[in-house]
């Protein structure tokens, strides 16, 4: 294992879900890079490991970083861990992944669990193309302007958010988008999980009768497309059965959402997207 960097995935919550292979990892590094060093202790002591760590986070990942580098490059391994989920994914691990990618170290993947992939599945959104956005800024301008950039993302959108800002984020979205569905999901794979399926004005609602707890994963229904001009006919539903179909939805299902909005018969769609396939 030597001369590598490892990101180690931990669990989000649920220790339980800590991997085999993630407790090798951790057990045969020579040395453990964390963004929290309390929150890996704690880890690591679960798992009955004692290693040396050190701190590896947003503040000081420049600095701490090169040091890391400097340490791999003489021969030792290190197994980077972030509080929760994935190091290097809405992370200043990215950071040092591309440092060693620099210099020439290898970097392996320890998969683990994943709060956005888990609140998408829990979802039941179309899972199959979404978009990851993690946190929005916390500035109002800046914020403003990333959700008006995302209004006309198609795709279903995860993000992250604190309990204090959660009732901001949601009345936000719904001024933003107009109403949309989402799931609002909270403490993923701990002792109090939640999801709640609504809609953005249904979730405002809920927040502003119950206080926000714990840590929030959202998933946004993205934008409905436009439908084809009058002039794209059969050509334009075809198109849009395929977008459907990428989406994960079955033909029949396909066909009749593409003959609601375009007007077409549903019979003709469907002989029509049967011949497109080939069968």
């Amino acid at each position: 294992m030597a001369g590598k960097l490892y990101l180690v995935g931990t669990p989000i919550g649920n220790l339980g879900d800590v991997s085999p292979r993630c407790a090798e990892t951790l057990a045969a590094a020579d040395f453990i890079a964390a963004e929290d060093t309390r929150v890996a202790l704690r880890l690591l002591n679960h798992l009955g490991i004692k290693k040396p760590l050190v701190s590896y986070y947003q503040h000081n990942r420049t600095g701490s970083g090169e040091r890391i580098v400097r340490r791999i490059e003489a021969g030792e391994s290190c197994a980077l861990v972030t509080d929760a989920g994935m190091p290097a994914v809405s992370d200043p691990g990215e950071d040092l992944v591309r440092l060693c990618a620099g210099a020439g170290i290898e970097v392996v993947a320890v998969p683990g669990p994943c709060a956005a992939v888990a609140a998408l599945a829990l979802s039941g959104l179309p899972s199959g193309r979404f978009a990851f956005e993690g946190f929005l800024a916390v500035g109002r301008r800046s914020r403003a302007e990333r959700l008006a950039e995302l209004k006309g993302e198609r795709r279903t959108m995860i993000f992250y958010e604190a309990p204090h800002k959660l009732r901001s984020t949601l009345a936000d979205m719904l001024e933003a988008w107009g109403d949309r569905r989402v799931a609002v999901c909270r403490e993923l794979t701990k002792l109090h999980e939640e999801t709640l399926r609504m809609t953005l004005s249904e979730a405002v609602r809920h927040f502003e009768a119950e206080a926000p707890r714990g840590e929030f994963a959202l998933v946004v229904e993205g934008a409905a497309p436009e439908p084809p001009e009058a002039g794209a006919g059969l050509a334009g539903a075809l198109e849009r059965i395929a977008e459907l179909r990428a989406e994960g939805r079955s033909l029949k299902d396909a066909v009749k959402k593409a003959s609601e909005e375009t007007g077409l018969s549903r019979n003709e769609l469907y002989e029509a997207a049967l011949r497109d396939a080939g069968g």
